[in-house]
């Protein structure tokens, strides 16, 4: 038996499953989970965070590039995120927040509301890029 995925989005795509559940061998796994992020979703956080490292600076203060504000976008999403002191009590680092590739479509939906209420808060141009790639992800919502 080979690998089998389904999406449960109708009663008969949940029975293809349970019937497939039910025929599997010993010792196959069953995992449910949510819809991982999209295409769309992926194809913008760059134009996005690329739109926000060129046009704020953090508290007035920080010009940060597109890594960083990821970095602080999912960080600010993430309850568990830990902030420490560097290891010469300098600074302090931030723990990352959580990582974009295992996000799942809501989690990465929040991520992106969350860039896009930033920067419109903070007067961002949002580029073509960033535009063009939100109505296509708007759509396939």
């Amino acid at each position: 038996m080979e690998k089998q995925t389904y999406r449960l989005v109708h009663d008969l795509a949940r029975a293809r499953a349970a019937q497939a559940v039910l025929a599997a061998p010993d010792r196959y796994i069953v995992t449910i989970s949510p819809e991982r992020r999209t295409e769309e979703q992926n194809r913008l956080l760059w134009p996005l965070l690329r739109d926000v490292a060129t046009q704020i600076r953090l508290h007035d203060e920080y010009l940060l590039t597109e890594h960083e504000w990821k970095d602080v976008f999912t960080a600010s999403l993430d309850k568990e995120t830990k902030v420490v002191p560097n290891l010469d009590r300098s600074g302090f680092i931030i723990l990352r927040g959580k990582s974009t590739s295992r996000m799942n479509k809501k989690d990465f939906s929040s991520l992106i509301e969350l860039i896009y209420a930033y920067g419109s808060e903070h007067l961002v141009t949002w580029s073509t890029d960033a535009t063009s790639i939100y109505n296509d992800y708007r759509r396939a919502a």
